[in-house]
Parts: structure tokens; C-alpha cells; sequence
């Protein structure tokens, strides 16, 4: 019977049969497995088209962030659990770290730097600097996309309906009764804007 190995031959020989094992696999492995697979887009984003040639697995928010410098879309916790990276994709709030910027091809993309008419703020952002409704403002922009929304799909019948459908977008800071305060506020603004419209 031929001797045991001893601790540092055995440990020897697994290396050398695992280098040959990744060196197997390595080059069985097809050529097109390494090449970053990339897609074409084309996404309106704030009123301008653009022609995106991105890899695939490109988030929104990285594609608004990096490559285009919106940098009001801003990232929070990366997850989709915090909101602070909210935008609207034809007019429904969405999570951009969680939304692939290829799934926007042929659609309206909306950020914080979106809402404002030239010099003229958004109703929701004046409301937001009327009711000091932030502190260190890195929510800000999140909250302020998710309060358009909010107030366009009708939330706003009181302080628990703002709160509840309001809920997807956390502030650190706690300013919530003065966000609360701010989308009800907006709300109005909207609202006589609309009758002003029409008159």
C-alpha cells in the first residue's frame, strides 16, 4: 500500500488541478460570453429626444446621472425602497435604479429638472420652498416628481391620503408634515391654475 499523502503534497496537487480546471474553462468558454451585449434607445427625456447606445443592463438613473448630467435624479439606496431617484415615465412615478434604460425606448422620461416652465417654478416646487419643506435636500427632488404625481392622479383629499400615497418616498430628515403640508398647498395651486385656464 503506497503512503498517504502528506498535508502539503495534497494541498499541492488540488491547486495544480483546479489551475488546469479554470484554464479548461476559460477557453471552452464561447467568445461572445465576455462581449457586453448593447441595445439602441431612443428616449425622450424632459422634451428631448436622444439616441442612446448603452449596454443593457444600464440603469435609468445611471443613464440620466451619467451620461446625460441630470444629476437632480439622484441616488439613494439603490434598491427601489427609498424613492430619492423618482421620476416619471409617461406620467406614472417609477424608480429609476430599478428601471432599465432600455425598457424607455419610445417613452417620455420627466425629471425634477423637467417640471419648471423657463424661469417659472413647478406649483409643487414653490410649495416645496414656501413650506421649507426639506433640510438637507437630497430627498428633495424625488419627493417633489412623486408629489406631481400625486397630485395628477387625484391623492390629495387630506393629510392621511397624502401621507399614505406618499409613502414611497423616505426623508431622513423627517420633514413630512411640512411635505404633507406642501403637496396639499400645491394641490390648490394646481387646481385654481386649472380654473384660471379655462376662464
Amino acid at each position: 500500500m503506497s503512503n498517504p499523502l502528506s498535508r502539503r503534497e495534497f494541498i499541492q496537487a488540488g491547486s495544480v488541478v483546479v489551475g488546469a480546471l479554470s484554464a479548461t474553462a476559460e477557453a471552452a468558454a464561447p467568445e461572445s460570453a465576455s462581449a457586453t451585449t448593447r441595445t439602441r434607445a431612443n428616449i425622450k427625456v424632459n422634451g428631448t429626444v436622444h439616441a442612446a447606445d448603452l449596454e443593457a443592463r444600464v440603469t435609468l438613473l445611471d443613464y440620466l446621472h451619467d451620461r446625460l448630467g441630470l444629476t437632480g435624479t439622484r441616488k439613494g439606496c439603490n434598491e427601489g425602497a427609498c424613492g430619492t431617484c423618482t421620476v416619471l415615465i409617461d406620467g406614472k412615478r417609477m424608480n429609476a435604479c430599478l428601471t432599465l434604460a432600455a425598457q424607455c425606448n419610445g417613452r417620455e422620461v420627466t425629471t425634477v429638472e423637467g417640471l419648471a416652465q423657463g424661469d417659472k417654478l413647478h406649483p409643487v416646487q414653490q410649495a416645496f420652498i414656501d413650506h421649507d419643506a426639506f433640510q438637507c435636500g437630497y430627498c428633495t427632488s424625488g419627493q417633489i416628481v412623486s408629489a406631481v404625481a400625486c397630485i395628477e392622479e387625484g391623492h390629495t383629499g387630506s393629510e392621511a391620503e397624502v401621507r399614505e400615497w406618499m409613502s414611497g418616498n423616505l426623508c431622513r430628515c423627517s420633514c413630512y408634515p411640512q411635505i404633507t403640508a406642501a403637496v396639499l398647498d400645491a394641490a390648490q395651486r394646481v387646481k385654481q391654475s386649472s380654473k384660471d385656464g379655462q376662464a
